[in-house]
């Protein structure tokens, strides 16, 4: 744990501001009341989350971008399931991905402050993002596997993990990362970039011509 956060504390950050904080949580009872947390995925979340999925390997490869569908649940591979409220309210995440954790770690910013000169903190946001990589390179090279959690940011679960944790309320989650030795072999599941020729350009923007339909499940 001391090189995880040895790494997260040398992450660039704007103007050396260093605006973060981590909090590490192993306590079973704390680990156990983070996990009863109820976030069932809202319907704009499930339907938004569909069209990047591809339903075959051959549209993945294709498309180049977007996950495959068989990484999420089954109801939300379709279409119509994917936009019924009455589907997504079986889906609570929180709990099932917080269940067996040994290790969660909450990573908090103070909203009262900004980068200079960086509206709506841009800056400040892409700080956070070099902690979450650092954090995440360091523990995977450790043999730690890595979660990230974005659902700790969202109002309802946010809410209750403040007070869980005694966080003050102008310190706001920017994410959670669960972290674990594994047990068991990952699932593995195609994963596809576009080739560095589809995201350069030189000398000037130059636009590309997309066939229809690629990309789309």
């Amino acid at each position: 744990m001391q090189r995880i956060f040895d790494a997260v504390r040398w992450a660039p950050t704007a103007h050396n501001m260093q605006n973060f904080e981590i909090i590490a949580v192993d306590d079973k009872h704390c680990l156990a009341a983070i996990s009863a947390i109820q976030l069932p995925p809202t319907e704009t979340f499930i339907r938004e989350s569909y069209h990047p999925l591809s339903l075959s390997e051959a549209e993945l490869l294709r498309g180049k971008t977007g996950l495959s569908a068989g990484m999420f649940p089954e109801s939300w591979q379709d279409a119509e399931a994917a936009q019924d409220d009455s589907t997504a309210v079986q889906h609570t995440y929180v709990g099932r991905t917080i269940q067996e954790c040994p290790l969660l770690l909450v990573v908090v910013h103070d909203s009262r402050l900004r980068a200079p000169a960086s509206e709506g903190d841009a800056l400040g946001l892409m700080s956070l993002g070099c902690v979450m990589q650092n954090l995440w390179l360091m523990a995977e090279s450790l043999g730690i596997s890595t979660q990230i959690l974005s659902a700790f940011g969202a109002d309802v679960v946010e809410n209750q993990v403040q007070r869980l944790l005694a966080i003050p309320k102008h310190m706001k989650i920017a994410f959670a990362a669960r972290l674990g030795y594994p047990v068991t072999v990952s699932e593995s599941y195609l994963r596809v970039r576009r080739t560095s020729q589809d995201l350069t350009h030189r000398n000037c923007y130059s636009v590309r011509e997309h066939k229809a339909g690629d990309g789309v499940a």
